[in-house]
């Protein structure tokens, strides 16, 4: 059975690896680059239990799971570590009070623990979702680079067959709409509820904190009493990331076009000079910017296209994209090689629930 997925992000290169797995033949189709987009700029953070009480729960544990076990099996070459959650307040204007960490600075304070290295962890995203796309090539996915132009139909109109892009014509057996929020631009050819793009800024500095791993969830107040909630990752190859300012500027039609505010990188520096001074007088490595997909109802869409045969989507998982892309992968993957989705049910991910809602942009 070949399966084309189109997008080459975690959502495609899971859904790949699982599909391998299974023994069908999966072809990921990608323009721009694996990795190229949200999943290369993200934070790769992990949490067990945060989707607790919401309808993600079993889909966020289940993929909390299968992290640690792709790790091991496939020998670790994305940095998976378990790690401490911290939420930490910082101050651009006074000193704060509080419980001190050796590397914050006086403009920061420990207010509260979020999560222990038994309920939270992490990946290097890019080396996450490019090492998991090698392994299922391994398996025998392929690769294809091209922009997709058009999708093939059956004569009776209800039947996907295949895929055209710039470079050629391929024919399968299902199709997988997996393009984060240019997803949309299926909707030229499918039946789609509208997905959105919610645009964050990151650098990446050349800095390893002292002591054990971290991550900090801020709560900052800038000089000019302005508020913001960035985010920060050490990480295991000796780098630290750091994320925030996010705007609703429009999605660029082509990926590689997205740019950065501006002045966003420098408001997020020097947010990162209030948390630690060390971590803003580091090497700057990567400064990023990439949009993360997010639906009317805050939930990814995963399953069929109403109406057409042999046609799928996978996306809008807006911050839990990392987290959430191996049982994403493994339940589709069963969905579309067996007719049922398991282990996780996917049905409040049905893409039908979102059909009626009018295309009204809600950011």
């Amino acid at each position: 059975m070949r399966v084309l997925i189109c997008g080459g992000g975690a959502i495609g290169a899971s859904l790949a690896y699982f599909l391998a797995e299974r023994g069908a033949e999966p072809v990921v189709i990608e323009r721009s680059g694996v990795a190229n987009a949200a999943s290369g700029k993200s934070g790769g953070f992990l949490a067990l239990d945060w989707c607790d009480r919401t309808p993600l729960a079993a889909l966020a544990r289940r993929s909390f799971a299968l992290h640690e076990s792709l790790a091991e099996t496939l020998g670790n070459p994305w940095g998976y570590r378990r790690l401490e959650t911290l939420q930490i307040l910082t101050n651009a204007r006074q000193p704060m009070s509080g419980v001190a960490q050796g590397w914050l600075g006086a403009g920061a304070a420990v207010y509260a623990r979020l999560g222990a290295p038994e309920t939270t962890a992490q990946v290097e995203p890019a080396a996450f979702t490019r090492g998991l796309l090698e392994a299922a090539r391994r398996k025998g996915a392929r690769l294809e680079v091209g922009e997709i132009l058009d999708l093939r139909f059956a004569r009776d109109g209800w039947r996907v067959t295949g895929v055209t892009t710039d470079s050629g014509t391929l024919e399968g057996d299902a199709v997988v709409i997996a393009m984060g929020p240019w997803s949309n631009a299926a909707g030229r050819w499918l039946p789609l509820p509208a997905v959105y793009g919610l645009k964050g800024h990151s650098l990446v500095f050349a800095y390893r904190p002292p002591g054990p791993p971290q991550a900090l969830f801020v709560e900052h107040e800038a000089e000019d009493g302005s508020r913001e909630s960035p985010e920060v990752f050490p990480r295991a190859d000796g780098t630290t990331y750091i994320c925030g300012v996010s705007s609703r500027t429009p999605l660029p039609a082509d990926p590689g076009a997205v740019e950065a505010d501006p002045g966003a990188h420098e408001r997020l520096r020097a947010t990162a000079a209030c948390i630690a001074p060390g971590l803003a007088e580091a090497e700057l490595l990567a400064a990023g910017a990439c949009y993360r997909p997010v639906t009317e109802d805050g939930l990814p869409l995963l399953g069929p296209v109403t109406g057409v045969e042999d046609a799928y989507v996978a996306t809008g998982h807006n911050v839990w994209g990392i987290l959430n892309a191996p049982a994403s992968g493994e339940a589709l993957a069963a969905l579309i090689t067996e007719g049922e989705a398991r282990p996780v049910d996917l049905e409040p991910f049905d893409p039908s629930r979102l059909l009626a809602f009018d295309r009204v942009n809600p950011l």
